[in-house]
């Protein structure tokens, strides 16, 4: 008797720890739209594949990201977000970066914080702010 009852009472919490699993929110659907149009410029940028970093920015942020471009020959760069910021239409996205740049014999590696703002729908970036990673190798 006693284990049938520890056996109901075993099945009722294990019943009530497994409820529904909870929708993500918007700010959560938000972010992580965010984060995969970094990744793309990111991807886009190591392959100089300007038309791409196009597409995931407006014509400004396409311009600030374009104009701090230097040539190089192959380059690592990582991204980890660390805060998102959203306030209306207007998505900041903080991020530590990590980069590592060759251009011919020259290497370079650097490392900073970026706030990558956007706006729209999509998201798009509009600007960066801080220390942008794709002005390097210097």
């Amino acid at each position: 008797m006693r284990s049938l009852l520890l056996l109901a009472v075993v099945l009722s919490l294990f019943t009530a720890a497994c409820g529904k699993a909870t929708k993500p929110t918007q700010d959560s659907k938000t972010a992580t739209e965010a984060f995969g149009v970094l990744e793309s410029i990111k991807e886009a940028y190591l392959k100089k594949e300007y038309s791409s970093i196009e597409k995931n920015c407006t014509r400004e942020g396409f311009r600030t990201i374009k104009s701090s471009i230097k040539a190089f020959d192959s380059a690592e760069l990582s991204f980890a977000p660390t805060l998102v910021e959203i306030d209306g239409n207007k998505v900041m996205v903080h991020s530590s970066w990590k980069g590592r740049w060759l251009r011919g014999t020259k290497k370079t590696e650097e490392r900073g914080v970026a706030v990558f703002v956007m706006s729209g729908r999509p998201l798009k970036v509009d600007n960066i702010l801080r220390t942008s990673p794709f002005k390097y190798p210097e």
